[in-house]
């Protein structure tokens, strides 16, 4: 039993994934992996991350993090973050993530966000 899960929504350009279980070292981090990457292989360049049921992240969970902006950002697209948890918000901070990645609190922010943000 997968200890992770990713379903996906669509609301006109940005696909959001709503993420639930713990997200570390292994086949967890692989399904969030295939999550960004069948997002960015179907051409959409615009993602929010649900994290609010996500339990626990690893180094291994940050580092999707980081690709999946990296891999977003060459592609003109942007990754926003939504409702992390505060242990999660804690380790953005730590790891100076959350100067790379907005986060939002409300699901409505996150989408008007795309229309009025600028490149980084």
């Amino acid at each position: 039993m997968p200890l992770v899960k990713a379903t996906f929504r669509e609301l006109g350009a940005v696909t959001i994934i709503d993420l639930s279980g713990f997200f570390t070292i292994g086949e967890s981090c692989a399904v969030l992996h295939r999550a960004i990457q069948e997002s960015i292989g179907r051409k959409r360049n615009k993602i929010i991350l649900n994290l609010r049921d996500v339990t626990a992240i690893d180094s291994a969970g940050v580092g999707v993090l980081v690709a999946a902006y990296t891999a977003l950002k060459a592609r003109d697209g942007r990754l926003k973050l939504l409702n992390p948890p505060k242990k999660i918000c804690d380790l953005l901070e730590l790891t100076q993530l959350s100067k790379l990645l907005e986060v939002f609190a409300k699901e409505e922010l996150a989408l008007r966000s795309f229309d009025s943000s600028q490149e980084r």
